[in-house]
């Protein structure tokens, strides 16, 4: 009896003590950096753009207490670094609207600035915290979004609504378009209007915030697509993107991190970026911030 109550004992204090280690660890992992190199197919991709990257961060959260702001200029200065053609920047700048938001606007333009002073053309999207939404239920608050899209594109940052812009690259004059949607919860995810002015058949990229607005998009109409917003989790089962905390308080987020296999209409494909920020506390677990690079190549 004395050697299982001394068993138990131990095993009560290992479980302490990964508990423990694990709280630890999720405080540091949100200064760590992951990078990944996907492919990207897409159909009639130009010959100048093929081999081409496209750089991708997503959700700062700016003004979050205790916000990721060393590992968000590292990511920047990994881009810089790599020289892609583009950077796509899927939303959530700031955390919350605040009596005075000028500071978080402030300070998040100041951090992708660099960017745009590097020469990299660089493309962006608003998401709901952005619009000081963080519940669907919340009202829009425009004025702010409108404040933040004022001071990027002032940096030089062009900041995409249910439209799209072409791309092209300095030695050629061959089209890559990119549509960028709005935000979903702001009610301001208008895919046709975004998809009006981009010809049938042409190589295109999406960009949204919200992932759920990609199954608006109509079929071979979206061969690549980013988002952000699920912040892949942010606490989850190591190896597992499906199994964190969303799979419980969030039953209507499709997927949280990568490729989402089998969602979407025939020929799109979409790719979740887990982001950097986090949301209510600034912690990560097994779900480490995220730069995506792709490499565009003919599908």
């Amino acid at each position: 009896m004395k050697n299982i109550s001394q068993k138990l004992k131990y095993a009560g204090l290992g479980l302490l003590g990964a508990i423990a280690a694990l709280t630890v660890w999720s405080f540091i992992e949100p200064y760590t950096l992951n990078t990944e190199i996907e492919v990207a197919n897409i159909p009639n991709l130009p010959k100048s753009w093929q081999g081409k990257q496209i750089a991708q961060i997503s959700d700062l959260q700016i003004g979050l207490w205790g916000d990721n702001r060393s590992t968000i200029r590292r990511s920047i200065t990994k881009i810089i670094e790599a020289k892609p053609a583009a950077v796509l920047i899927s939303g959530d700048f700031i955390y919350h609207s605040t009596p005075n938001p000028e500071p978080e606007i402030e300070t998040a333009v100041n951090l992708v600035r660099p960017l745009v002073k590097a020469g990299i053309p660089t493309y962006a999207v608003l998401g709901n915290h952005d619009y000081g939404m963080s519940k669907k239920s919340a009202p829009p608050k425009t004025e702010l979004a409108n404040s933040l899209k004022t001071a990027l594109e002032s940096a030089g940052i062009e900041v995409l609504e249910d439209e799209a812009v072409k791309l092209r690259l300095p030695e050629s004059k061959e089209i890559l378009y990119l549509v960028g949607v709005g935000s979903l919860w702001a009610n301001r995810d208008n895919v046709q209007q975004a998809l009006k002015n981009v010809p049938d058949n042409s190589p295109r990229i999406a960009m949204m915030h919200n992932p759920d607005s990609f199954e608006l998009f109509p079929s071979k109409s979206a061969p690549l697509a980013v988002a952000g917003h699920t912040h892949g989790g942010q606490v989850r089962i190591p190896n597992t993107p499906q199994w964190s905390w969303l799979r419980f308080t969030e039953p209507d987020q499709v997927y949280a991190d990568g490729w989402a296999k089998g969602y979407g209409k025939p020929g799109n494909k979409l790719y979740v970026n887990p982001g950097i920020g986090m949301s209510i506390a600034p912690i990560r677990l097994f779900c480490p911030p995220e730069l995506t690079f792709f490499t565009l190549q003919t599908g």
